[in-house]
């Protein structure tokens, strides 16, 4: 019987010599949105995946296709277990995150849940190796040790998971990685088996283009509220900074939980990154607009911008030309104040589930797991994206610092 139009295909197909046919199995449309929506998809994938591994199944691959015949998630066995890969690859956050990646972040392998971090040797049972090599892991009941009956070395520019490079090339090879059976996870693995130092990457992009994003939107905001303000003054300048008190009274954060529970929860990745950085950017944009406020408060009572003014000169003439590039002084510190604040404030949101949502990684969501006390006590290097946020901020504070010593010391 033909599908409804609003339904998806599940191609299962074994591999083996003895099994040639493909049968098709017609998934309905309230399964399909379970195994896509996001607050559903993660549970409702590993759910799919338990499923078959409890099944017996050997050999197989599962392709559930929407209704134009692409692919958009894939179920492979992997020998070990079932690993999930979304098929629809770039997600639109991907730099070079993908060629210094050993692995797609949203590969899974359930055999290697919470996987140490993968010691790197260059002395084996023959001595000393030139070359840096491995060894694969295998579960015991203490939890892993290495398999010594086999050294897989490490290469440069291996081939493996394929990913887009600058949102247009798609590439398969890599940084370094390893030789199967072997999985290079410098900083361990997940619940899931997903390699930390993969999405750690991912997700730093992602974090960091938030930021960046984000600080961009609230000084263009301040800026303009800011010069208006204090180049027009009187009832506007009284209107502006009323409003930018009550926004600095406000405690930021619960302001800004608030704001973004109101927002739709069911969207896209793309979209709540979007979603996002507009919240965070629109709300953080008083204290600026004060200091720029007062710098062109200043400027326009100079005695250039006062003969300009007398010579006929417009009020888009003396802001672009005098007043607004006094405020340079003021913007390039304020920016690099801001980023890490932003990137924190998108971190902790993810962390409560207001955020990116998985299986797209950020700094935030991947640590949300170590909200479970077991997981923090026993699982240490899931604790990388903190890291990675005090570095990145300690970087940003020396910046602003280094930027405001120059500015001060070529000021006339």
């Amino acid at each position: 019987r033909r599908p409804a139009a609003n339904t998806c295909v599940f191609q299962y197909s074994r591999l083996r010599s003895n099994s040639s046919g493909v049968s098709r199995f017609w998934l309905p449309c309230c399964i399909r949105k379970t195994l896509f929506r996001p607050s559903t998809r993660l549970l409702a994938r590993q759910a799919l995946a338990n499923t078959l591994l409890h099944s017996g199944a050997t050999d197989v691959w599962i392709d559930l296709k929407d209704a134009d015949g692409k692919a958009v998630l894939s179920v492979r066995d992997n020998g070990k277990g079932f690993e999930l890969q979304s098929a629809r690859k770039g997600s639109g956050f991907g730099l070079f995150a993908g060629f210094f990646a050993p692995y797609d972040p949203a590969a899974q392998n359930r055999d290697l849940s919470y996987a140490p971090p993968t010691r790197i040797h260059f002395v084996g049972s023959t001595g000393f190796h030139w070359g840096p090599f491995t060894y694969g892991m295998v579960k015991d009941f203490d939890g892993y040790r290495e398999d010594q009956s086999q050294q897989i070395p490490l290469r440069l520019f291996a081939k493996g998971d394929s990913y887009t490079l600058l949102w247009v090339f798609h590439c398969k090879t890599h940084f370094f990685g390893a030789d199967q059976p072997a999985r290079l996870q410098l900083f361990g693995a997940d619940a899931y088996g997903r390699d930390e130092f993969s999405r750690l990457l991912y997700g730093g992009q992602i974090s960091l283009a938030a930021g960046l994003v984000a600080t961009l939107i609230t000084l263009a905001v301040a800026t303009i509220i800011g010069t208006v303000s204090g180049y027009y003054g009187k009832w506007i300048d009284e209107m502006l900074m009323g409003s930018a008190e009550l926004f600095l009274a406000l405690p930021w954060f619960y302001f800004l939980v608030g704001v973004r529970a109101f927002l739709p929860l069911h969207v896209s990745p793309k979209e709540t990154f979007l979603l996002l950085i507009i919240v965070i950017g629109v709300i953080g944009w008083a204290r600026p607009a004060r200091l720029i406020r007062g710098i062109v408060l200043s400027a326009r009572t100079r005695n250039y911008v006062v003969a300009a003014r007398a010579f006929g000169g417009s009020d888009f003439y003396l802001l672009r030309r005098h007043i607004l590039p006094e405020t340079f002084a003021v913007l390039i510190p304020q920016a690099t104040l801001l980023i890490p604040q932003y990137i924190a404030a998108e971190a902790t949101l993810s962390f409560f589930g207001l955020g990116i949502s998985e299986p797209v990684p950020s700094w935030g969501n991947m640590l949300s797991t170590l909200q479970q006390y077991n997981v923090l006590v026993s699982y240490s290097w899931l604790l990388a994206p903190a890291g990675a946020l005090v570095i990145t901020s300690v970087m940003y504070w020396r910046l602003a610092d280094r930027l405001h010593y120059w500015l001060q010391s070529h000021s006339i």
